[in-house]
């Protein structure tokens, strides 16, 4: 073979590792992007669940809160009415 034949054929396998390498790191980004809007999306819908647990929270705690004023409210009413001699039963 001539030696331009084998700069020929050097080139063609040199292009050939040149773009199998290219297709390889295209993969590998695309793989990184994916793995990157999985984990992006798992964080999000966890910050959901937390934030609607916490909301949840919130109002059992506001609830129970209410209700204890309303309990001490009508405590203060009977005792009052026991007080005044009101709270009799017919």
């Amino acid at each position: 073979m001539s030696s331009n034949v084998q700069q020929q054929m050097s080139a063609g396998r040199a292009h050939g590792q040149a773009q199998s390498k290219t297709e390889d790191l295209i993969h590998s980004a695309k793989d990184s992007t994916n793995s990157a809007r999985d984990m992006t999306a798992g964080a999000t819908q966890s910050a959901k669940e937390s934030a609607q647990q916490g909301k949840e929270q919130s109002a059992g705690f506001l609830h129970q809160t209410g209700e204890q004023m309303v309990n001490m409210a009508q405590g203060a009413v009977d005792t009052m009415k026991n007080t005044l001699g009101m709270n009799e039963k017919k």
